[in-house]
């Protein structure tokens, strides 16, 4: 029996997120979600130096709803996660499926070898694209 092919990140990743500064309102951020149908929001590195944020529907729920706070005073920066865990384009899925369970992840933003985000990738998108054709 021979070796199944491998299957890479960049093969199964999805293009549902978008890129926004961390001086955005919840509200606007929540609108251009809607809009967009994005599942994740990247918050833009502010220099050469610092780290994408992420911030994720769950998030919203947790440190804005739950909490009673008004979307339209609170801004990204303020309940994003970061700097957000990484995983690059090329990495093998059955390896991002393990370090998703290592870290207790959902869903990560994809980079290539430049370190710009090119896709997200979420356990949906490893099961359901990622195993071969059962």
């Amino acid at each position: 029996m021979s070796q199944p092919k491998a299957q890479f990140v960049c093969d199964v990743m999805n293009q549902n997120f978008r890129i926004i500064d961390g001086l955005v309102t919840v509200k606007d951020a929540v609108e251009l979600m809607r809009r967009t149908q994005a599942q994740v929001l990247i918050v833009e590195k502010r220099d050469a130096q610092d780290e994408y944020g992420i911030v994720l529907l769950s998030d919203i729920a947790k440190k804005v709803l739950a909490r009673n706070l008004s979307p339209e005073r609170v801004n990204l920066y303020e309940i994003m996660s970061k700097p957000a865990l990484t995983i690059k384009a090329q990495m093998q899925i059955r390896f991002c499926a393990r370090l998703f369970d290592k870290f207790g992840l959902t869903l990560a933003p994809v980079v290539n070898k430049e370190d710009e985000i090119i896709g997200v990738i979420n356990y949906d998108d490893l099961v359901l694209s990622g195993l071969p054709n059962l």
